[in-house]
């Protein structure tokens, strides 16, 4: 008897187990499906907003993480073309070329005032491959698009150069100004190198540019390299000399786009204005980067991660700009090597209109102030060194407001170092200020002059009046920047 109720207790706890096990399991289940459902709809918003970009405290998800495939196709990174079925055209002064079909056509030759455009179904993808194509001309895109859904501009192991050297003339009601101009996706590759020259836009797409390969000259006028929904780089060679912006995306009407996303590449970039600019989000994860501008990364959210940038600026070196409503405004640095030298004057190091959070990564600043943010500033990681001492916590410079965050500065002696710039708020001696109200003080020599010379040789900027602590108008500080002679 005893062994037939054992039988039966061990019998009905095992019933139980298992039932309760399968009802744990539904339960789990659920809850692992309500947790996936809230996933998404938390992701959706993001989405919308034109960026893989979700929040920036310490060790949370970033868009740097995100992998190509979430930017770019096969095809994309693709550096040589299938050239079996391809047509191939010899370039012929005035001769122009019209492609109306979905393929693979090879341009070589030398002419001038030869235009190949792509009027294809919004279903076509068309590739054309410069083999040594040398094209000049006076008034109009070398390369213009007007209908496709992409189009890849890509280079056989050859040196190809498009030129314009004239004002540009409109087509109708569009305002052709690029020396390669699209009003669809546009993708740079190939193993080759191309050389743009233009006296206005050097590189134009109306929807995104892609550039995953390949060595890329540009020298423009205007913007080198600009697209209205954003500029995507995987890797490449890009040399740029700009009278305005070097990468730009943003579209006039819409706010919500504009994203720049960096994963790889060598970029060496001289630019009047921005060196990198976008209107929402501006996102390095890595590549290495040479920088001299009057700003050198804008964006209203700008993530780094990895990379080595040496930047060399006379107004903001990185700077989260509130342009747009649909991502937060704020500078993250999760990783990477920053390097950023100053001129004199009203100038940040790190300007952020939101917050600035500093994860990780190594980042060497010498300026008279370093970081200037109007929300949450945090250090949570990383190296910061400014002017040669490192900082155990960030300091907050707002120029003629006389708050700067007095803590934070460690020298070997755990003293203030004793070469910054000037003399800290707070701190200034009797009788200092002058009658008509200015800060004392001359400018050392070697700092900038009258002809507002930069660090470094063959930058060369006209001096910038000082903000005075209040942040002008865009306008205002677009006049300023415009009022330079540069190169």
């Amino acid at each position: 008897m005893k062994k037939k109720y054992a039988a039966k207790v061990i019998a009905a706890a095992m019933v139980m187990t298992l039932t309760m096990s399968m009802a744990g399991c539904a339960m789990a289940a659920s809850s692992a499906g309500d947790a996936e459902t809230k996933t998404q709809a938390q992701a959706e918003p993001a989405q919308e907003a034109g960026t893989d970009l979700i929040e920036t405290a310490a060790g949370e998800e970033s868009g740097a993480a995100a992998s190509l495939s979430d930017y770019f196709t096969d095809r994309d990174l693709e550096q040589t073309a299938d050239l079996s079925g391809a047509v191939t055209y010899a370039l012929t002064d005035g001769q122009d070329i019209s492609i109306t079909k979905e393929g693979v056509y090879v341009l070589q030759g030398t002419a001038r005032d030869v235009t190949v455009t792509v009027d294809a179904d919004q279903e076509a993808k068309v590739q054309l491959v410069l083999d040594g194509a040398d094209v000049t001309n006076t008034d109009f895109p070398v390369i213009y698009v007007k209908s496709a859904d992409k189009v890849f501009v890509t280079t056989t192991e050859s040196e190809n150069t498009l030129t314009v050297t004239g004002n540009f003339s409109a087509d109708g009601d569009t305002n052709t100004d690029a020396v390669i101009f699209s009003r669809d996706d546009l993708v740079l590759n190939g193993m080759g190198s191309l050389k743009v020259t233009s006296s206005e836009n050097g590189i134009t797409s109306k929807d995104d540019l892609k550039i995953t390969g390949g060595s890329l000259t540009v020298e423009s006028g205007k913007d080198a390299l600009e697209a209205n929904d954003g500029i995507y780089v995987a890797d490449g060679s890009i040399t740029i000399n700009s009278a305005k912006d070097g990468l730009h995306a943003e579209k006039d009407d819409d706010t919500t786009v504009g994203q720049i996303y960096i994963a790889d590449g060598s970029f060496v970039i001289q630019a009047q204005d921005d060196a990198i600019q976008g209107t929402t989000t501006v996102t390095i994860a890595g590549g290495s980067f040479t920088l001299q501008a009057a700003e050198a990364v804008e964006g209203t959210s700008v993530e780094i991660a990895g990379g080595t940038l040496d930047i060399q600026a006379s107004d903001d070196g990185i700077n989260a700009s509130s342009k747009s409503t649909s991502v937060p405004t704020r500078i993250v640095i999760d990783g990477g090597t920053i390097n950023i030298t100053m001129g004199s004057g009203d100038t940040d190091a790190v300007d952020s209109n939101g917050d600035l959070y500093i994860n990780g990564g190594t980042v060497n600043i010498t300026a008279q102030s370093a970081f200037d943010f109007d929300g949450e500033g945090q250090l949570n990681g990383g190296t910061v060194t400014v002017n040669g001492s490192q900082l155990t916590q960030l300091t907050n410079a707002m120029m003629g407001g006389g708050r700067m965050g007095g803590q934070g500065f460690r020298g070997q002696d755990g003293n203030m170092p004793g070469n910054m710039p000037g003399n800290m708020p707070g701190n200034m001696p009797e009788d200092s200020q002058s009658q008509d109200g200015n800060m004392p003080g001359t400018v050392p020599e070697g700092s900038q002059g009258q002809e507002g010379t930069m660090p470094g040789e063959g930058f060369r900027g006209g001096q910038r009046p000082g903000r005075g602590g209040m942040r002008g108008t865009d306008q205002a500080q677009q006049e300023t920047r415009e009022e330079g002679t540069w190169f």
